[in-house]
């Protein structure tokens, strides 16, 4: 990952990978993230990519090779969520290739997101991949959709293109590739003035049920992988 600024703007730039979440990748997340927010206001963050994928999600590969310790890594993913939900910098997602299982819930758990309109999906495979959500995602995600679009994207694995995702809601505008970055960066710096102090308590308001269960932990930090 790369973190730049320009203006009252970061850019976190994810690596031309999948961007699959093991515990080095949220680590790495999670200190770029804290640079962000120890800056000096005014100040905002654009989370963006490069090639396919924006982001896939968990690493299986990971989790499969270390099962006792993936309890440990769920919780510091849920915590990755709960920080970026309730952070006092104002966040956009510039998501410029595939938004998959956590790695859509990490988009949703920004403020706003833009999504490159010529190519990509958006989705929740969950169900397909015979993966229940744990009950702090299922919170989040309850948290940011309407009801019909909880039912297509969690219950049933819809996936989206951009202009579904922004019909749906899951994206607030779609942009070129060439365009995506600087859209988004301009959406952030109109946003970079907002008061910290009074942004960070009304997203902890807002969504207090989703934070208190992303922050429950307990059995809901294990995940069970398909047999068969």
């Amino acid at each position: 990952m790369r973190l730049d600024r320009d203006g009252a703007v970061f850019v976190l730039q994810l690596d031309d990978t999948e961007n699959r979440f093991d515990p080095a990748w949220v680590a790495e997340f999670v200190a770029l993230l804290d640079e962000v927010e120890s800056a000096v206001a005014p100040r905002a963050l654009v989370t963006t990519g490069v090639g396919r994928y924006w982001s896939n999600g968990l690493s299986l590969d990971w989790i499969t090779a270390h099962p006792v310790e993936t309890p440990t890594l769920i919780g510091a993913v849920h915590e990755l969520l709960a920080r970026l939900l309730e952070s006092p910098v104002p966040t956009v997602a510039a998501i410029s290739g595939h938004a998959y299982a956590a790695g859509a819930m990490l988009a949703m758990a920004h403020d706003h997101r833009m999504m490159r309109e010529d190519r990509g999906y958006f989705c929740f495979p969950e169900i397909d991949i015979r993966l229940p959500f744990s009950v702090g995602m299922t919170a989040l995600l309850t948290a940011k959709l309407a009801p019909p679009v909880v039912r297509d994207a969690m219950l049933f694995g819809r996936r989206y293109d951009s202009g579904s995702a922004l019909d749906a809601g899951l994206v607030d505008d779609t942009a070129s590739l060439g365009a995506l970055l600087e859209e988004s960066v301009r959406v952030a710096a109109g946003l970079a003035g907002k008061d910290p102090g009074v942004l960070g308590t009304i997203k902890r308001r807002t969504y207090a049920g989703a934070l208190a269960a992303l922050r429950a932990g307990g059995e809901d930090l294990r995940l069970t992988l398909p047999t068969d």
